[in-house]
């Protein structure tokens, strides 16, 4: 099994869960570290909702002793406020600190954080050298391809990350523009890992072993970031590993294994954040989990709908 080494820390595989907001909340990085994910990454956070005590923000910095060695993500322009935010936090569990630098939400890039950072190579810099010397945990960095095709830069980017004394650098195959759509651009994560000396993650259209084991020949990378092939899917972690030991591709989970993984995300939302928040966030993750299934339409239609816990189970009794 291939180990993936960032700063100090040696992960036991080298299969990481991308950060997304909405998605890797507490309960289903708890999912997914169960399959075997080496590194599990937190929902990015905010560094001003952070210096501001938002209310939100706390909930988003909670961690489980049984997810760790576990990545915590910032956002955020201004060095001062970032760096001054990690190290208020860094007695918390986390093993990295990680710097979004790939978001491609508007609001986000609107206020010149996420993926818009990508557009001012200095900031990067600042931003970058700044956290790593107000903390002692490793810094890594996710940033994108470049912000659009005029401006694909991430090899120039990545080399700054390194020079500023960060400990790895994700790299996801698409430029801000294109969001999630297209075909994610290998060649661009290829570049990258022959310019630099750090870690360098893969993501991007890594949905199985077969397409991991490619992706490391075409690339080089030391390890892989799996985001939303990861909906709906913790399973995929496992699928990853076992086709790394031996080439094989275990069955796919049955539907009671499917129902009773629902129900136990379910419960964890419910413990995590009440019933009125938890029933509604597990609507999304239940039409990922039944996509594909027999009579899934209808069901995801009944889901929408669902308000309780009892409902929840009634209704996935019907698959």
């Amino acid at each position: 099994m291939r180990q993936l080494k960032i700063g100090n820390v040696v992960l036991e595989n080298s299969y990481v869960l991308g950060p997304m907001a909405g998605v890797t909340d507490l309960p289903f990085r708890l999912l997914c570290k169960e399959q075997g994910g080496g590194l599990i990454c937190m929902e990015m956070v905010s560094a001003k909702g952070i210096l501001y005590n938002n209310k939100n923000t706390e909930s988003l910095l909670q961690i489980h002793p049984d997810e760790t060695p576990v990545s915590l993500q910032l956002f955020g322009s201004d060095p001062k406020i970032v760096s001054e935010m990690a190290k208020r936090i860094e007695e918390r569990p986390f093993t990295f600190l990680d710097i979004n630098m790939g978001c491609p939400v508007p609001k986000v890039v609107k206020n010149k954080e996420g993926s818009a950072l990508m557009k001012n190579p200095r900031l990067v810099y600042e931003l970058v050298s700044a956290v790593v010397k107000a903390i002692e945990k490793p810094v890594t960095v996710k940033i994108r391809k470049g912000f659009d095709d005029e401006h694909v830069n991430a090899v120039e980017i990545a080399k700054i990350i390194e020079e500023a004394g960060a400990s790895a650098v994700a790299v996801h195959g698409r430029t801000r523009e294109q969001y999630y759509s297209g075909k994610a651009d290998w060649e661009i994560i290829r570049q990258v890992k022959e310019a630099v000396h750090i870690p360098v993650i893969g993501n991007g259209d890594v949905t199985s072993g077969e397409q991991a084991e490619a992706m490391r020949k075409q690339t080089g990378c030391d390890g892989i970031m799996i985001a939303r092939a990861a909906e709906g899917n913790p399973w995929i972690f496992s699928e990853l590993i076992a086709y790394e030991k031996d080439g094989t591709v275990p069955e796919r989970p049955s539907v009671d294994e499917i129902r009773e993984t629902m129900l136990r995300h379910a419960r964890l939302q419910l413990e995590y954040k009440g019933e009125y928040q938890g029933i509604r966030e597990m609507r999304k993750h239940v039409a990922w989990y039944t996509k594909g299934l027999h009579g899934s339409a209808r069901l995801r239609e009944q889901i929408n709908a669902v308000q309780t816990y009892q409902e929840l189970e009634k209704i996935l009794t019907s698959l």
